[in-house]
């Protein structure tokens, strides 16, 4: 028997005992899978009196985590502790350099670090897997990394965020507003306090950073995604999605272009009947389009304690069936000195066209005003329809547009040009509309 593997975790929240007590649980078949033992030796975490309902009595404990990542004690350093810098930063660099094999589920910190990370596991010629960082349970990353070989990628996308996707179930399901939806997500545990990284698409992007780097071979750039959240989604957006065929998601979406890659998160309309559709609660599910094998949709568990320490423990046994002198393959499909810059793409017409409702006065020539401003920015309407909504006053109404094949440009031109007509009651809704299968 090969000697057993030993784990140092930094990090026991919820994640952190969910992989301790399922490994302690799964001892035996992860031993007779990886051929050897693995066992938790060391652990770090804020607060050692917390009573966290798992065995640590055989563990040694650790006040700072970096301390931890450098003993000679461990083989693999697992981070749990969250954040793109300080302490996790901190720790994983330093067990990268201490020659330690790192699992992380910390896509704040890869998004932000990866391929400075990345350089140094390579040049050790040990590993960094994170397949815990993107989609909870869903093995999306070996997938990407390892399954689709000879592939080319053309787009990634899809729902990284089970608070967000939870939400806008809730309100298509039961016609309850974004507020009391939010409200009973963060009663129930799916959303934080300040639930704003996951509303506003920011845990999207990093997730989404991450994908484009592994689909196009590009460097990391987390900054460079258009970004907008679903705070402002209301019943109006959600009807007239369901009359005309659609349902919302917030989608995060990494596109090939002839210019550059495209990546963008925002709330999108998907066609009722697609596979993306159907995905509901806190579900994930990211689909991948490439030229070999089409398009392939994974889906599954995004978050929780036992999704993520699925794919933690997941990367755990691939090191520990690893044998010295084993070539590890680069941590982001190719090798992080030969990621390409990122080059974003430049503004094209959107394929799926955009969804556009206005809150207007109803009084005569607005559909006249509307469409004139449509026409001189040629943007192509498919549909127009005027409708009187829940909550408008008898002098108002909502009027929704589908448009054609057009760009974002064009859109904002001639939204802006209708509010300076002053027939709109508000700020309007526009939506993307994606084609999906």
């Amino acid at each position: 028997m090969v000697e057993a593997l030993r784990i140092g975790i930094a990090g026991l929240g919820t994640v952190g005992a969910s992989v301790v007590r399922c490994m302690a649980e799964k001892e035996a078949e992860l031993t007779r899978q990886c051929g050897r033992t693995i066992t938790v030796t060391a652990v770090s975490a804020r607060d050692r009196t917390r009573d966290r309902g798992i065995d640590l009595g055989g563990a040694q404990w650790f006040n700072d985590p970096v301390e931890l990542a450098r003993t000679a004690d461990i083989d693999v350093f697992v981070e749990l502790i969250g954040g793109d810098s300080g302490p996790a930063f901190e720790a994983v660099k330093a067990a990268l350099n201490a020659g330690r094999h790192v699992v992380t589920a910390n896509k704040a910190l890869l998004s932000k670090r990866g391929v400075e990370l990345a350089a140094i596991a390579e040049d050790k010629g040990i590993l960094l897997n994170y397949e815990a960082a993107v989609a909870g349970g869903i093995p999306v990353i070996k997938t990407m990394r390892e399954s689709l070989a000879g592939n080319t990628v053309e787009r990634v996308f899809g729902i990284m965020n089970g608070t967000a996707n939870y939400i806008l179930t809730r309100m298509e399901a039961e016609g309850l507003s974004f507020e009391d939806c939010l409200t009973e997500a963060q009663r129930l545990g799916y959303a934080e306090a300040d639930p704003t990284f996951d509303i506003e698409g920011h845990d999207t992007a990093h997730k989404l950073s991450i994908l484009t780097s592994l689909a196009f071979g590009c460097r990391i750039s987390a900054d460079d995604i258009y970004m907008e959240g679903i705070s402002n989604i209301t019943q109006a957006d959600i009807r007239a999605a369901a009359e005309l065929g659609y349902r919302i998601k917030l989608l995060g979406v990494a596109q090939r272009t002839d210019s550059g890659v495209e990546q963008r998160v925002h709330p999108t309309m998907v066609p009722t009947q697609s596979v993306i559709a159907q995905v509901h609660g806190v579900t994930n599910a990211v689909a991948i389009e490439t030229d070999i094998l089409g398009e392939l949709l994974l889906s599954g568990p995004g978050a929780g304690g036992n999704a993520t320490a699925s794919a933690v423990i997941g990367d755990i046994a691939d090191i520990a069936k690893s044998r010295p002198g084993f070539q590890h393959g680069p941590v982001f499909g190719r090798p992080a000195k030969k990621l390409t810059p990122y080059k974003k793409a430049r503004m094209r017409a959107h394929e799926g066209g955009y969804f556009i409702r206005m809150t207007v006065h109803d009084r005569a020539g607005v559909f006249a005003a509307i469409a004139k401003r449509m026409a001189s920015n040629d943007i192509s309407l498919e549909s127009i329809v005027q409708r009187a909504d829940a909550g408008l006053s008898e002098d108002q109404k909502n009027v929704i547009l589908v448009t054609h094949e057009t760009t974002e440009a064009a859109v904002r031109k001639a939204v802006d040009g209708v509010m300076q007509d002053g027939h709109l009651v508000d700020k309007p809704q526009v939506i993307r509309i994606e084609r999906a299968a």
